[in-house]
C-alpha cells in the first residue's frame, strides 16, 4: 500500500524522551529528573500569567517587542538582535533548518544535550558527536572533527547533563579555530545559575563576530518551563533569517506576560541561585562521601556515577529511588548507562535523597 513518507533520515532520529514525573507505589513525589527549580516561578510571573487570561481571544504580539525589550534592558543588549521562541528549543530546531541540509555536518559532544543531533538529522544533515575529555568539552576534538562540511557547532555551556563548563578564554579559541562561514552556537541554558569568574555566556562573542549565537530559557531559574520560552541573541543577519521561517505568532500571550514579569524580577532570580549555590555543595558533599563519584557541577543538577558492581550499578539505585518517591534521571541515551542526574530540589527532596542513597550503597546486594 502506498502511503506519504518522511524524508530520508527522519526515521533515524530517536524521539527525546524527558525525565520521569511519576513513580508507581510510592506515597509523596519528588521530581528530581527535569533540572527544574524548587522555588518555582516568580510572583510577579504568576500575577502576569493570571492576568493574560483576559486576552485569550486575542493573537500574541508576533515580534515580542515587549519582552525583547525586557531583556535588552536586563543585559543592556540591543533588542532588535534578539528571537524570542518557543522555547529555547525551538530556536535550536530554525537555526538547523536555516543553516544545515542535505551533505552538511554539524558538531556536537558526545554527551550534549539530545537536541542537538535531533534538529540536525531532522534538516537532513549529518551530526558528528566528538569525544569529550573527563566529562568536558574538547576544544581540540571538535576542531580536529570540522570538515568542509561542518556548517554548524553546537556547545551547551554549562553542558547538560555533564555540569561542566567551558572557559571564556576556551570558547574563544573555539571560536577563532573555526572558519568564518561555520555558525558556533552558544547554549547557555544554565547560565544564570554559573558565579565562576572565567565564564562567558556568550554575549560578548556576539556583539562581536557574525558567525556566533546565544540561546537562553526561561525554564530552569525562571521557572516556566510549561510555557515553553526562550530567546537566542545573534548577529543581525541571523536573526533576520530566523524571523523570516518562525512562526509569525510563535510565542503566547501568557508566556510573553509571565517572561517580561520574570526578567524584571531579579530578586527571585538572586533567591534561586542562593538556594542552589547552598545545596548543590552539599549535595557533591553528602553523596561523594558514599563511594559514588560526583562529577563537578556549575549547573542546577549533579551527574552520579555508580559502581559496576550487582545491586549497585545506577539502573539498580533508580529502581530503589523511585520506590520512595525519588525520580532521578537515567543517562542510557546520553551515553552515560551507569549515571544518573540529580536536579537540586528542596531542602526535604535533598537530605531525603542523601538519605537513600546512603541506605542502598549500605545494602549488600538488590534494590528492593
Amino acid at each position: 500500500m502506498t502511503r506519504p513518507t518522511p524524508q530520508p533520515g527522519i526515521l533515524d532520529i530517536e524521539p527525546y524522551v524527558g525525565g520521569r514525573a511519576s513513580a508507581t507505589g510510592a506515597g509523596k513525589i519528588f521530581k528530581l529528573s527535569a533540572n527544574e527549580t524548587p522555588l518555582g516561578p516568580s510572583p510577579r510571573a504568576r500575577e502576569a500569567f493570571l492576568a493574560a487570561a483576559e486576552s485569550m481571544a486575542l493573537y500574541p504580539d508576533g515580534g515580542a517587542d515587549e519582552l525583547r525589550g525586557a531583556i535588552a534592558s536586563r543585559y543592556g543588549l540591543n533588542a532588535e538582535r534578539i528571537v524570542c521562541g518557543a522555547g529555547s528549543d525551538e530556536l535550536l530546531h530554525l537555526l538547523a533548518q536555516a543553516y544545515l541540509g542535505e551533505g552538511d555536518q554539524a558538531i556536537a559532544t558526545e554527551h550534549g544535550f539530545l537536541v542537538y543531533p535531533i534538529v540536525t538529522k531532522a534538516a537532513g544533515a549529518t551530526c558528528i558527536q566528538v569525544k569529550e575529555r573527563n566529562l568536558r568539552t574538547d576544544v581540540d576534538a571538535i576542531l580536529a572533527a570540522v570538515t568542509p562540511r561542518t556548517r554548524i557547532v553546537f556547545i551547551a555551556n554549562p553542558n547538560n547533563p555533564t555540569g561542566s563548563y567551558l572557559p571564556s578564554d576556551e570558547v574563544r579559541r573555539l571560536h577563532a579555530g573555526l572558519r568564518p562561514d561555520i555558525l558556533l552556537v552558544l547554549d547557555a541554558a544554565y547560565s544564570e545559575y554559573v558565579s565562576r569568574n572565567d565564564y562567558e555566556a556568550g554575549i560578548e562573542l556576539v556583539a562581536t563576530f557574525e558567525n556566533v549565537v546565544m540561546t537562553r530559557t526561561f525554564s530552569k531559574i525562571y521557572g516556566l518551563a510549561a510555557l515553553r520560552l526562550g530567546w537566542m541573541y545573534a548577529p543581525a543577519h541571523v536573526a533576520d533569517v530566523i524571523n523570516r521561517i518562525r512562526g509569525p505568532f510563535n510565542v503566547s500571550i501568557p508566556a510573553l506576560k509571565a517572561g517580561v514579569a520574570a526578567m524584571r524580577d531579579t530578586g527571585h532570580v538572586d533567591d534561586a541561585r542562593a538556594h542552589n549555590d547552598r545545596w548543590l555543595a552539599w549535595l557533591a558533599e553528602e553523596i561523594g562521601k558514599l563511594d559514588l563519584v560526583v562529577a563537578p557541577s556549575v549547573a542546577n543538577f549533579l551527574l552520579i556515577g555508580f559502581p559496576d558492581e550487582p545491586g549497585r550499578r545506577a539502573g539498580d539505585a533508580d529502581i530503589f529511588l523511585m520506590r520512595r518517591g525519588l525520580i532521578l534521571r537515567q543517562m542510557t541515551s546520553y551515553g552515560l548507562p551507569n549515571h544518573l542526574r540529580l536536579s537540586v530540589g528542596t531542602e526535604e527532596a535533598n537530605r531525603l535523597v542523601v538519605a537513600a542513597l546512603a541506605e542502598f550503597m549500605s545494602r549488600k546486594g538488590g534494590a528492593a
